[in-house]
């Protein structure tokens, strides 16, 4: 409930392997046959120059006249009923105006229409944001097997690819994309994103000064991260690093107590500069966010503005990205890191939050029934040369991983890798499972969201996040109405965005994932459209501390798996 995230946009988030590990693989370039209902009159995917109102529509959406751009395209429609560009182009401004029925409508229309591939890009689109992955999948690769260049096409299996650790198979699609679409600013942001710091601050530093289609959040965003990245340019040799020498270590989790006798949450005891602070260990947060009075006390260096948030209706809150000069946690000593700083007010209840992604180096384990946390090493990759180590994000590029778009990087700076690769060698590979992984449950990781797929009754899997931070499970309106009864609810749920004004209550729901099954009497219900709307899918709910504190958890961030061990034994069941 704790969530961290950040303003802006996330380009490389969610994908349908999850469910089935999908053994279609796209080709890079087209080539192959298709099925037969899918018309291959398609509209070359890097459009001319037109003089029409189609073409004039495309500019207004590029520079971000999402009006606009609907009126000129309901005017192409008029002038030429059922074109698939038409309806494909409505539907694409209303998800980036985040009116998702809107343009489910929208691209059902047009099918009715036209079978054009441009239409089932767009179709897989909507499917992406509604989180059926599977489906959206499904419609990119029929486009692109039947030979059909289309760059959206090839953007969105790169997300796909992204959000199971496919990395260098992502970078390739988004490659691709680029090739046959530069000007489309969605597949520029994701091309950028695989860039070098260097390159991107003279793409953020273009764009700024020119026409976008950023919203007034993401424009902030983007000039908030493009202030970070020059910041941080100017401290070449600092780059955050573990100086330890430790490949494996463990330690105590902290009791956070809700009054005397009642657990809320476990922490991490941190060092900052020497002054120490029990963190709030969450799963659902990214880095490490502090108080100001935490930051103040260890003597924190602040290098640029920044804003975060979380769950609740209040946006974004005022933040700033410090360097600290040592940071120690268990045996591990950290030189030169970024974190997040609350300017006003606090971290929820907390001192702050450390996010179990800082250390995504490390196959970690959070042993909840023993109370520790404990960190081991990788499997290696076939061939695999050493690697250093270090806390999330600080070792490598800013993009070393999964493939954000500078929009969305914005105020995530505090997580990004810092040294670029020699040009035109990435570092990026593909998720390795490893023999003694095999029966691990692999999830989407969007960032430092960790989306586990879930059943809920008789439809298909939703994905719900990982989240030691929130207490209890939680589940959205609209997917709990599907298996169960709804209804008001007068709980206050509060988090880093403030309180979320409309609650409700679901009856019974099971819940099923990572081989186990747990029944919920009265689940809490509420819609969060911020964290769905970041991560660009659909969050159907949370996976909370009450019940996770029963499990021993391990996760490999590196190649998006975790697995879930509960005995019922050490319980007394």
């Amino acid at each position: 409930m704790r969530d961290v995230f950040r303003s802006g946009l996330i380009v490389g988030l969610l994908c349908s392997l999850c469910f089935s590990q999908s053994n279609v693989q796209p080709p890079l370039a087209s080539q192959g046959q298709g099925p037969a209902n899918l018309s291959t009159a398609a509209t070359p995917s890097t459009p001319p120059v037109y003089t029409n109102a189609l073409g004039e529509a495309r500019e207004l959406y590029r520079k971000g006249d999402f009006e606009g751009a609907i009126g000129k395209y309901q005017l192409f429609l008029q002038e030429h009923a059922g074109s698939p560009d038409a309806y494909a182009g409505i539907a694409r401004v209303y998800l980036k105006q985040k009116k998702l029925d809107l343009a489910a409508v929208t691209v059902a229309q047009g099918l009715t229409q036209s079978d054009a591939p441009r239409l089932h890009v767009a179709l897989g689109e909507v499917l992406f944001r509604q989180g059926k992955i599977p489906e959206a999948e499904q419609e990119w690769v029929k486009v692109i097997q039947i030979g059909v260049p289309d760059a959206r096409a090839y953007l969105g299996l790169a997300r796909v690819r992204d959000a199971i650790a496919m990395y260098k198979t992502a970078e390739k699609l988004i490659a691709k994309a680029h090739e046959l679409d530069p000007s489309d600013p969605d597949v520029k942001e994701a091309w950028v994103g695989t860039l070098s710091r260097n390159e991107r601050i003279k793409y953020l530093e273009a764009t700024l000064a020119g026409e976008n289609n950023w919203n007034k959040e993401e424009r902030e965003g983007a000039e908030s991260y493009l202030k970070y990245l020059r910041e941080r340019a100017k401290l070449p040799n600092r780059q955050c690093r573990l100086v330890s020498k430790v490949t494996t270590t463990s330690t105590p989790l902290v009791r956070l107590l809700r009054d005397p006798t009642h657990l809320r949450a476990y922490g991490l005891s941190v060092s900052l500069n020497g002054h120490k602070s029990d963190l709030l260990l969450d799963s659902g947060a990214s880095g490490i966010t502090v108080k100001r009075s935490i930051a103040e006390r260890a003597g924190v260096t602040k290098i640029s503005e920044t804003k975060i948030g979380g769950v609740g209706d209040k946006g974004m809150k005022d933040a700033y990205i410090g360097i600290v000069d040592s940071m120690r946690i268990g045996e591990l000593e950290f030189h030169d890191c970024a974190i997040d700083i609350m300017e006003k007010g606090s971290v929820g209840d907390e001192d702050g939050l450390i996010g179990s992604d800082v250390f995504s180096d490390f196959l970690v384990e959070l042993d909840f029934p023993n109370e520790m946390l404990k960190l081991g090493e990788l499997p290696k990759r076939p061939g695999e040369a050493e690697k250093k180590l270090g806390l999330e994000g600080e070792d490598e590029d800013d993009s070393a991983d999964s493939l954000s778009s500078p929009a969305n990087a914005t105020a995530d700076a505090s997580n990004k890798k810092e040294v670029a690769p020699p040009a035109n060698v990435s570092h990026r590979q593909d998720r390795y499972i490893a023999p003694e992984m095999k029966e691990y449950t692999r999830i989407f990781r969007f960032g430092h969201y960790l989306l586990v797929p879930t059943k809920i009754g008789n439809v298909p899997p939703k994905l719900f996040l990982l989240d030691t931070g929130a207490f209890n499970n939680t589940i959205s309106p609209a997917a709990a109405r599907e298996v169960t009864k709804v209804r008001s609810d007068e709980s206050i749920i509060t988090g880093l965005s403030g309180s979320v004004k409309k609650v409700y209550t679901a009856n019974k729901t099971v819940l099923e994932f990572g081989g186990l099954r747990q029944e919920n009497q009265d689940m809490i219900a509420f819609d969060d459209a911020n964290l769905s709307d970041e991560a660009e899918t659909e969050i159907s709910g949370f996976l909370g501390f009450a019940m996770l504190r029963f499990l021993d958890i391990k996760i490999d961030y590196r190649d998006a798996l975790v697995s879930f061990s509960f005995d019922p034994k050490r319980w007394g069941m």
